[in-house]
């Protein structure tokens, strides 16, 4: 009779126990998200750019996004970056719009602005206050891809090229062949 009264009792302990285990709150610590994000660049100011980027997504995200910054060529070829994140081959791309120009010539308007063009500051002005999204938004969209965009620190204008003789006047650029970004 005592084992009786023992087993009914472990198994009163036993019901209770497992009641308390499903009613108390679960305490065990969700694995962080985890995106890979290729960048175009090797080295330099531009790679620190999108290291700089991924900080202050860790310290808005804390534990629960983690972003894996790789560098150049690390998946895919620069050149097939935008299809790699349509795809889910990659996450995300820090990279320039002048790099899919191919795919569409209004890329340029966004990439980096031609000699005596606007500033950094003046391109992320017009982005964000000026209607600049929601044209690059409709470029995106007219592309077909499973893309969201959106500018992170937009290069300043560069320099109109490097020539062998200083131009001084309009004339000396007839028929001169050169290589230069933006417009």
């Amino acid at each position: 009779m005592t084992n009786t009264v023992n087993r009914r009792k472990f198994l009163r302990g036993s019901a209770v126990a497992a009641a308390a285990t499903l009613a108390a709150p679960s305490i065990a610590r969700a694995e962080p998200t985890v995106l890979k994000m290729q960048a175009a660049w090797g080295g330099g100011i531009f790679l620190e750019n999108a290291q700089s980027y991924v900080n202050r997504v860790h310290a808005m995200a804390g534990d629960a996004l983690k972003i894996d910054l790789l560098a150049v060529d690390s998946v895919v070829k620069t050149s097939q970056m935008q299809d790699a994140v349509h795809r889910g081959v990659l996450d995300a791309a820090h990279y320039v719009p002048a790099y899919w120009y191919s795919k569409s010539k209004t890329a340029s308007l966004f990439g980096t602005g031609p000699c005596f063009g606007w500033s950094s500051q003046e391109v992320l002005g017009w982005v964000n206050y000026g209607g600049g999204q929601e044209l690059f938004d409709e470029l995106m969209a007219s592309l077909g891809l499973n893309i969201v965009s959106f500018f992170n620190s937009p290069m300043p204008a560069q320099p109109l090229g490097w020539f062998k003789e200083q131009i001084t006047n309009v004339g000396q650029m007839n028929g001169l062949k050169y290589r230069t970004v933006g417009l």
